[in-house]
């Protein structure tokens, strides 16, 4: 057999992780558990150094305490 060595492209890799495609998919990805979630949490999405970021918060007192006692936000991106 013979010896391949794969050697990724750096600069694209990174170009690809914070391309309008992939914030779309993290929308996508964020908005599902929001919908999950029900009232109190909200989501948003950022560029990073490397790839795009989406993130998801207890907004409300309420679901606050909801995600302490029964780890919601988690149950809910999983799911």
């Amino acid at each position: 057999m013979s010896k391949i060595k794969f050697v990724p492209n750096r600069a694209g890799v990174r170009q690809l992780m914070q391309s309008e495609e992939m914030q779309a998919i993290l929308n996508e990805k964020a908005s599902k558990a929001l919908n999950r979630l029900g009232n109190g949490y909200k989501s948003d999405i950022y560029i990073g150094k490397n790839r795009a970021n989406a993130m998801v918060w207890a907004d409300s007192i309420k679901a606050k305490r909801d995600n302490l006692k029964n780890n919601t936000i988690l149950k809910a991106v999983r799911g």
